[in-house]
């Protein structure tokens, strides 16, 4: 990712051409009928709801069936042809796919269908408002458990909190900062899993020594915003060619900026927040790809949903959420 030289910017994105994006669109009544199952890392739920809720309204006959799992749960269930698609961070290898291709004939398909980034949040009345790569480090490894060595009056341990610890997230934390080992090893981490995302999100709203560790997507007010609308009139947004504007991020819980000073960046020390603007230079550094994989056929509901998501449409709505859609041509804007 390339970087950004101006930081008082937000982005807005001006989708590809129409002509470019629909190439993979589902026509009216192809393959569109009966009900199909995919597996989905929870902290992409929001995400998928909104598509399959816009694609179930514009194919009536069509049923999409969640469950929201780990990463790890979603690859064995695609693995063991128990689903025929899946939406996780990382890419199938070959020898999966070889895998799936001799014990069941099927061809995997897969492509990067957004940029996600991982969030840090806390407590609105915490009075930390940024933290640098460093710091985040220390913390993860147990150097940093008690918020007055951030130079914080509070003596009391830090509470670091994930969704669940077999998560897309807490793997890409313990690979970014611990090598791979286990958070729950270190003794001095004083660490809680949840459920889901959701739990997480409210455990930061109730716990000012809590430090929530959560995909950007459950962070954006759009898609909670968008809800309250009805689907059609949802539909004629996501279907203009207009730009679209990263949304603000939630105001019930305080979103951390984070400082990365690199020589690549000039060793600079402003704290940046995971606006898309920033995903996308990687000024903001904790960000990830999201991929949706599938085995199904070209004569498929599933393979329908598929050309959805990563088409013009589907990429539109995960504009709408916070994260950074895969096949759009950012445009950075001046704040007036």
């Amino acid at each position: 990712m390339k970087k950004s030289a101006s930081f008082a910017l937000l982005s807005a994105f001006a989708l590809l051409a129409a002509g470019l994006s629909s190439c993979g669109e589902v026509k009216r009544g192809e393959y569109v009928k009966g009900a199909a199952t995919i597996y989905c890392d929870d902290g992409f739920k929001n995400i998928l709801e909104e598509e399959i809720d816009v694609f179930e309204y514009t194919y009536p006959g069509s049923s999409i069936i969640p469950s929201y799992v780990s990463e790890a749960r979603a690859v064995d269930a695609l693995m063991g042809d128990s689903t025929d698609a899946i939406i996780v961070t990382h890419e199938f290898n070959k020898d999966q796919i070889k895998y799936v291709r001799d014990n069941f004939k099927k061809v995997v398909k897969q492509r990067c269908i957004a940029v996600d980034a991982v969030g840090l949040i806390v407590n609105k009345d915490n009075p930390l408002s940024e933290l640098t790569m460093e710091e985040l480090g220390k913390i993860m490894n147990g150097e940093i458990n008690k918020w007055s060595q951030l130079a914080l009056p509070d003596t009391a341990d830090i509470q670091l909190v994930f969704d669940n610890q077999n998560s897309s997230t807490v793997l890409y934390m313990r690979e970014k900062f611990l090598g791979g080992k286990l958070i729950s090893e270190n003794p001095n981490v004083h660490v809680f899993a949840q459920n889901n995302n959701r739990e997480v999100f409210d455990v930061v709203k109730d716990n000012p020594n809590a430090i929530g560790i959560i995909s950007v997507s459950w962070l954006g007010d759009s898609l909670e915003n968008a809800h309250k609308v009805p689907v059609e009139k949802r539909i004629e947004g996501y279907e203009e060619t207009d730009d679209v504007i990263a949304k603000e991020l939630t105001t019930e819980v305080k979103v951390l900026g984070l400082q990365n000073p690199t020589a690549e960046n000039d060793f600079t020390l402003v704290p940046y927040k995971p606006y898309q603007a920033y995903i996308e230079t990687g000024d903001y550094p904790l960000f990830r790809k999201v991929y949706m994989i599938t085995t199904a056929s070209g004569s498929t509901l599933m393979k329908s949903f598929y050309d959805f998501v990563t088409g013009f449409v589907g990429q539109k709505i995960i504009a709408n959420t916070g994260i950074l859609p895969y096949k759009l041509t950012p445009r950075i804007v001046q704040l007036k």
